[in-house]
């Protein structure tokens, strides 16, 4: 049988494919993340094999979808946003592969291009940016991030999983030469109940992201400044 790799989406259970929606509605075991919408899991047989990936190690997981996928049984991996952007999905098809088991991946929608959305902001526009760099928040935990290659790039640039670091970011980029100004973007709960769209600049966008949820999603440059207005928290920091 196959491993099905499915991207769930952003959150909002009516942005999974229609493909991928199909798959979860056939399966005999289902592998999901904390990510994923319980109404999807909903939808997911009642005779079916429900496992949450919560507390699993990534090796156990790939462990785990080999295991399942040797037994006979038709799997689907449902993954938060797309597979394959920061969410391991090629890790977990290369161990598929290695293992000889059929693995098949149906991309999702990813909160790339959704979360700005849903203020308003494109990622690209023309006269305003032509290119997006799309970096992870764990990066900068490491120093790992090159922050004047970043201000080089110019465009939008989108981080995924920063909240907790994004002061030190900003700062980063700041210090590179991006200008303090910069509109930023912060997507908290993106498509789902309780989202949370914050318009700051890039100096005080560090404060602002304490105040908001995981997952936030952050967008800087000045594709933000088209942020639907009446959308936007544009609300004062909250005093220390």
């Amino acid at each position: 049988m196959t491993v099905y790799l499915v991207g769930a989406g952003p959150g909002d259970p009516g942005l999974i494919t229609v493909r991928g929606l199909e798959l979860v509605r056939r399966c005999d075991a289902v592998v999901y993340d904390t990510l994923a919408s319980d109404e999807l899991v909903d939808e997911v047989p009642a005779d079916a094999l429900r496992i949450s990936r919560e507390g699993l190690r990534q090796h156990e997981i790939d462990r785990l979808l080999v295991e399942l996928g040797r037994s006979g049984l038709e799997v689907v991996r449902l993954k938060g946003g797309d597979p394959f952007l920061f969410g391991r999905g090629a890790e977990e098809a290369l161990a598929l592969e290695a293992a000889g088991v059929a693995c098949e991946v149906v991309p999702g929608v990813s909160a790339l291009s959704a979360a700005p959305a849903g203020a308003g902001v494109p990622v690209t526009h023309r006269g305003l940016s032509d290119r997006v760099t799309v970096v992870s928040g764990h990066s900068a935990q490491g120093d790992e991030l090159d922050y004047e290659a970043l201000v080089r790039a110019g465009g939008t640039l989108v981080v995924f999983m920063g909240r907790t670091v994004l002061g030190r970011i900003a700062s980063g980029l700041i210090a590179a030469g991006m200008r303090p100004s910069a509109p930023v973007l912060l997507a908290s709960r993106a498509t789902c109940p309780g989202e949370r769209h914050v318009v700051t600049t890039l100096a005080a966008c560090g404060e602002r992201a304490a105040e908001l949820d995981s997952p936030t999603l952050v967008v800087v440059g000045d594709v933000v400044s088209l942020a639907h207005g009446a959308r936007a928290d544009t609300r004062p920091a909250r005093a220390a």
